[in-house]
């Protein structure tokens, strides 16, 4: 069994419950407590998916701290699981005059409503943390992406066997639901799902300010033909 189905199955401490209970709390302070924290990982996000040629979706949109940060000739979607959070985007869409945001819908990350291959960039900044089962997140990301787009993550990614990563395990066994986020998260996650899906390719991995804490992920979902050149490849350079 890999490292990140181990995982899983050792910390089953969050559900949507928790989640949706979590961030009504936060919701009134959560722009005061993180804005500043997680400023530079929404712009690295918002910065690489305002390239897309098409529809962008902002999955986990929260308070919408990052829409002012997608360009202004994009149009982009938000969707989040917790209302109070999406009425506070809401009110900031209005109050910044964002035209670029087509809309803000409740939505499950794992059971979205969108048909396939609708949009041209999923965008899910410090999303997969919140979720209680990410790597079905991620399989709802790749569906309603189109061929030739990207996933853009920013997650923090645990370290291993250091006394960090011993005391995200402890806030993993006692605070998780409390704080609605997972603070223990090992790369294999997202390594492991992008292995076992041969349309993803990992085209950029790189740790973000402040001090790395944060993990910038680019996915690309690899067009049919280029899929098939690529899988191609190996066999050719060994035949060579």
């Amino acid at each position: 069994m890999s490292e990140a189905r181990n995982f899983l199955r050792e910390v089953e401490t969050l559900d949507n419950g928790n989640v949706e209970a979590a961030y009504a709390r936060w919701a009134p302070i959560y722009d005061l407590t993180f804005a500043t924290l997680l400023k530079p990982g929404r712009r690295a996000a918002a910065a690489a998916a305002s390239k897309a040629h098409g529809p962008i979706l902002d999955v986990g949109v929260g308070t919408g701290l990052e829409l002012p940060m997608f360009a202004s000739n994009t149009q982009v979607i938000g969707v989040d699981l917790s209302e109070p959070m999406l009425r506070r985007a809401a009110q900031r869409v209005r109050r910044e005059r964002l035209s670029h945001v087509a809309g803000l819908v409740k939505m499950d990350a794992t059971r979205m409503a969108f048909s396939d291959a609708s949009f041209a960039c999923v965008v899910a900044p410090y999303v997969l943390t919140v979720v209680p089962e990410p790597q079905a997140m991620l399989d709802e990301l790749a569906r309603v992406l189109r061929p030739g787009g990207e996933i853009v993550l920013v997650n923090h990614v645990s370290g291993k066997d250091d006394a960090i990563a011993l005391f995200e395990a402890w806030l993993d066994r006692h605070m998780a639901p409390k704080l609605g986020w997972r603070p223990q998260f090992p790369w294999s996650i997202i390594g492991d799902w992008i292995d076992q899906n041969p349309q993803m390719k990992l085209i950029e991995r790189r740790p973000l300010a402040p001090f790395g804490l944060f993990t910038l992920t680019r996915i690309e979902r690899l067009p049919a033909d280029r899929k098939e050149r690529e899988k191609s490849a190996p066999m050719e350079l060994a035949l060579a």
